[in-house]
């Protein structure tokens, strides 16, 4: 069977023709981040619009509806589980531990990484390009010696944290377009765990402090970054501690909310909580993301893509933005869970 409505076939495996589609859509997205990543060398203020501007805010709102279409096509993620198609990777097991270490250094990474694109990667191409080239290294090495997306998708990506916790109530489940068979090299795989969030995974205290940091503080992290500028000198330590200051004043105040309320509440709670600091920090970021888009920022430069602020009246941005937030409350808290994983679950390997 090979139609697209039934793109399995009855062993469980992606028919002939659905592996097709998926190659050409992964080769396409694959493509146009090549494309991207040349401009960011070649031509550095086209790839910064490109990158921060287009494709970033993009990404929030599509791991909110649909992170498995995101985990099928990204380009980092195509590239670093080339060794793995290829035959080419020595196929380790990772230990839950490492994992768990991992996954807390993903989270680390996200939160030193973020407020260094106001001083660096917002106004540098060359920078943007080299963060890219390194960490799209490390996953290829990491590719080169353990199983599947343990290498990198599932574990260092500094994205991953972001995805377990916005992409908790999917639209619906999508064909694994990369793994042909389940190896568990992720215990549980984010994949193929109906509405996965970051307290799916507890199995040592690097996990829960992974979520806790996650879910706590992603809020008030967001909210702190757009109150810092770009261009921000970077000439000594102090403007260093500078720039992690009010991001990471943000982190602590709603991770000690989140802390209390954790703790107020008893566990049947737990859920809507996380839903609750899940559709804040998304709204929280389009809630100054569009405007600033489109000219309306706090600092009026900063991440601007087209002005048209000539054009419009910012009430009519406001009550857009309120509805971007209402929304995200509906999609996140208040509609019922539909039980749906991001992508679903190949056969598990037999042996």
């Amino acid at each position: 069977m090979s139609s697209l409505s039934t793109p399995y076939k009855s062993g469980g495996e992606l028919s002939a023709r659905s592996i097709l589609l998926w190659r050409i859509a992964q080769a396409g997205v694959w493509l146009i981040g090549a494309t991207i990543f040349i401009c960011l060398v070649f031509f550095p203020p086209l790839g910064v619009i490109l990158f921060w501007n287009i494709l970033i805010p993009i990404a929030p709102a599509l791991i909110v509806l649909a992170v498995g279409l995101w985990r099928n096509v990204c380009p980092l993620a195509t590239t670093t589980l080339q060794p793995r198609h290829l035959g080419l990777s020595k196929r380790k097991k990772m230990s839950v531990s490492l994992q768990g270490k991992l996954g807390l250094l993903s989270v680390t990474a996200l939160y030193l990484i973020v407020p260094l694109r106001h001083p660096v990667f917002n106004v540098s191409g060359h920078a943007t390009a080299w963060l890219l080239a390194i960490t799209t290294t490390i996953g290829v090495v990491m590719g080169f010696f353990y199983e599947w997306k343990s290498a990198w998708c599932s574990t260092l990506c500094p994205v991953h944290p972001v995805e377990k916790l916005y992409g908790r109530n999917v639209i619906g489940t999508l064909p694994n377009a990369h793994c042909n068979q389940c190896q568990k090299c992720v215990v549980p795989c984010p994949d193929s765990t109906p509405n996965m969030d970051p307290q799916a995974s507890q199995k040592t205290s690097y996990h829960r402090l992974s979520a806790i940091l996650i879910v706590g503080g992603l809020p008030g992290f967001i909210w702190g970054w757009f109150h810092e500028p770009d261009n921000t000198p970077l000439n000594s330590f102090s403007a260093a501690l500078d720039i992690y200051a009010v991001p990471l004043a943000g982190l602590l105040t709603t991770l000690l909310l989140y802390s209390l309320l954790t703790n107020a509440l008893n566990n049947k709670y737990e859920k809507t909580i996380t839903a609750i600091f899940a559709a804040a920090a998304v709204s929280c970021y389009y809630w100054y993301r569009i405007p600033s888009l489109i000219g309306f920022g706090r600092y009026p430069d900063d991440g601007l893509l087209v002005n048209i602020s000539n054009l419009i009246p910012y009430e009519a941005v406001r009550g857009f933005i309120i509805l971007v937030t209402l929304f995200f409350f509906w999609w996140l808290v208040v509609r019922k869970p539909n039980k749906a994983s991001w992508v679903i679950r190949p056969e598990y390997a037999q042996g």
